[in-house]
């Protein structure tokens, strides 16, 4: 889409100058020819700039790298079959729409040299946005009205066709919308720039949208992909407030797990064992023991009563034992290093737990004081620590794991810490990739503003002529920029945002409306509008140049 908007940028000039070569004698396919073979020369330079600036980048950003993603140098390094794909691909697609874009100037030389009316717009483009609007709006006003639309196969359905629907009644409903928008501002509008500026959209409104549909629909896709970042984050991640994560004790020494103890982050502690069973009898009842103080416990739960410090007691809470109940004075053998069995008494004494689930805290469990631990116990269980579940103090918890035993295993209980780990990446690429294109995107339709204002030279030498002054003539391009583009994003927000919102719907997470990312895709439109208004400005001199009137 980008290089055939590039190809077509200059049209109007470049189709007067094939039209006069078609009429001092070059056949057709010559003239088309003489268009494709520029085409192609810009696209082979700019690919081997491309290239060679890609292949400076990656050196840099390897070294460099992401939130998340690190890569050598070698790995970013293109094969040459892409090499090849880019130095010969992007020439033939300037080909293909160089020969496509001259066709009018070679087949109709006289009507292009008399610059004759345009053809009408489509005006039925936007119609395609009332079954996509239809739907999305639909899913989100049962969510206001309290019902949950999720699951099933129609939504699964619904929503993506309602999202292409958006997306094309975008695309092609923005000239016939700012066509009827210019003229219901021109014939209301006292002001001479905003007059001249809205006469001019209306008669040809689809000349500023050959980059404005880009930029629109970037905006509309940056919406749908804050969706799909709330909902990879949602998946990865517990809702409880709280995160374990559970490491087998005889994969580390003593002071490897002190310090994991006292790693940042963690707020407690605790370690598991479970009963001795015979070998091959599977049938034999067991019980969990936890080692900790009752601080630590209440640090870990949501709430925690009838606990004494110092003393052996029975975990009970509202949740359904896991295994089997123990009853007070069964008596339950522990392993021990050196062979041996320790043998622990289920006391009559006992706690009232409240635990967040998932969680070595059971309500099966026997909570036992370190100090009546033996120590040959210590390689026999697991190690659990305790940290808050944002995902900041998730990740340094993990590195500090990560730097104490580098080889352990890790689980996390409730998470996915592969997920985690691939959320990053993609936040990353994705917003590399946005950052990237919207950059583009505002580069070529600076490119184009200043391409669609050398072809209105004669224009606005003649309006210059006439007695308008330099600032109006200025006005009316900044406005006549602006105007369309600022339909556009604004429509790309507001369909985006609703897409969004039912796709989050649907998907039966906790999250349905994203207020925290609609600043940001505000902030990125009015961004664009401003560049885009600066960049309009130099276009208009002060002096007046009637070579620029001159008939050819």
């Amino acid at each position: 889409m980008f290089l055939s908007v590039c190809a077509r940028l200059s049209g109007e000039s470049r189709a007067r100058r094939l039209a006069a070569l078609r009429l001092v004698g070059l056949s057709i396919k010559d003239t088309v020819r003489v268009n494709a073979g520029e085409s192609v020369a810009t696209a082979v330079a700019g690919s081997v700039l491309g290239l060679l600036a890609y292949l400076a980048s990656n050196e840099v950003m390897a070294r460099v790298g992401l939130p998340g993603l690190q890569w050598y140098p070698a790995d970013g390094r293109p094969t040459w079959s892409t090499v090849a794909v880019c130095l010969v691909g992007s020439p033939a697609l300037a080909w293909v729409v160089g020969l496509f874009s001259a066709r009018q100037a070679a087949l109709s030389p006289i009507a292009v040299r008399r610059t004759t009316g345009r053809r009408p717009t489509w005006r039925f483009g936007a119609l395609l946005l009332v079954p996509g609007l239809g739907v999305i709006g639909g899913y989100c006003v049962m969510s206001v009205l309290g019902k949950d639309p999720s699951g099933g196969s129609a939504s699964s359905t619904l929503v993506p066709c309602a999202v292409l629907l958006t997306g094309a009644g975008l695309v092609l409903g923005l000239t016939p919308v700012t066509a009827w928008i210019a003229r219901r501002l021109a014939g209301a509008s006292k002001s001479l720039p905003l007059t001249l500026a809205m006469r001019r959209a209306e008669v040809d409104p689809g000349s500023s949208m050959r980059v404005v549909t880009g930029l629109v629909l970037l905006v509309f896709g940056a919406s749908l992909t804050q969706g799909v970042l709330i909902e990879l984050d949602q998946v990865s991640r517990r809702d409880s407030p709280l995160q374990e994560y559970q490491v087998d004790l005889a994969k580390i020494s003593p002071s490897q797990q002190r310090r994991l103890e006292r790693l940042p982050g963690v707020r407690a502690h605790l370690r598991s064992y479970s009963s001795w069973t015979p070998p091959g009898d599977a049938y034999v009842a067991g019980l969990e023991m936890i080692v900790g103080t009752c601080e630590q416990i209440a640090a870990t739960t949501i709430s925690v009563r009838g606990c004494t410090e110092g003393k052996a007691m029975r975990l009970r809470g509202g949740n359904p034992p896991s295994a089997y109940d123990p009853k007070p004075g069964e008596r339950f053998p522990f392993a021990l290093r050196n062979g041996r069995k320790a043998v622990f008494t289920v006391p009559e004494a006992s706690a009232e737990l409240h635990s967040y689930q998932p969680s070595v805290l059971q309500s099966d469990s026997l909570l036992v004081p370190p100090s009546a631990v033996p120590a040959g116990m210590a390689a026999a269980g697991s190690l659990t620590l305790v940290s808050k579940a944002d995902t900041e103090t998730v990740r340094a918890v993990l590195d500090g794991i990560g730097a104490v035993a580098p080889t352990v295993e890790v689980d996390a209980v409730g998470i996915a810490i592969e997920a985690l780990a691939q959320l990053a990446v993609i936040r990353s690429l994705l917003v590399v990739g946005m950052v990237l294109g919207l950059a583009v995107g505002v580069a070529a339709f600076v490119v184009s503003v200043t391409d669609r204002a050398l072809e209105r030279r004669g224009q606005v030498a003649a309006l210059g002529l006439l007695g308008a002054r330099a600032g109006t003539l200025r006005v009316v391009q900044v406005v006549q920029v602006v105007v369309p583009l600022a339909v556009g994003l604004g429509g790309a927000v507001v369909a985006g945002w609703l897409a969004e919102s039912s796709y989050l719907i649907t998907g039966g997470g906790a999250v349905h409306w994203d207020w925290a990312g609609l600043p940001v895709l505000v902030a990125s439109a009015l961004g664009v509008l401003v560049v885009a208004g600066m960049a309009s400005v130099p276009t208009v001199r002060r002096h007046v140049d009637p070579e620029h009137i001159r008939r050819d």
